[in-house]
């Protein structure tokens, strides 16, 4: 069975660098037909890090995302109003405004998320890790 699965911003960027803090059950999600997506948020944030000088990406923004997207046929999720409107009733169990946009979007979409972060069990979402 495909599922479609919303990647969080860690497990992109650990993806797409082969980093070895993905546990196995990510990777074999990640490695697996599923359709794999990752928010325009995420992309977002990635975007504000690298300005920032706290992310540095194996080559300049411009160029790596839309290579890795496409190198690891990663579709982008973007917001909409319907997404929003979930947010703004979520509880402030998260305080990252980027995580509750994802978790809003999956909830809208009801996807699965891969990610690290456990807060995210606080939510009625699909936590895959």
């Amino acid at each position: 069975m495909t599922l479609t699965l919303l990647l969080d911003t860690h497990t992109f960027l650990w993806f797409v660098n082969d980093s070895p803090e993905l546990s196995q059950t990510a990777i074999n999600l990640l490695e697996s037909e599923n359709e794999l997506l990752v928010s325009i948020a995420s992309l977002w944030e990635i975007a504000i890090k690298v300005n920032l000088k706290k992310l540095i990406l194996a080559t300049n923004y411009q160029q790596f995302i839309p290579q890795q997207l496409a190198l690891n046929q990663i579709g982008i999720l973007p917001i909409s109003l319907n997404h929003l409107s979930i947010y703004t009733d979520l509880p402030l169990y998260h305080r990252d405004p980027f995580d509750r946009l994802i978790i809003a979007q999956a909830m809208s979409e009801k996807l699965s998320i891969i990610s690290i972060d456990q807060k995210l069990d606080l939510y009625e979402i699909d936590r895959q890790w």
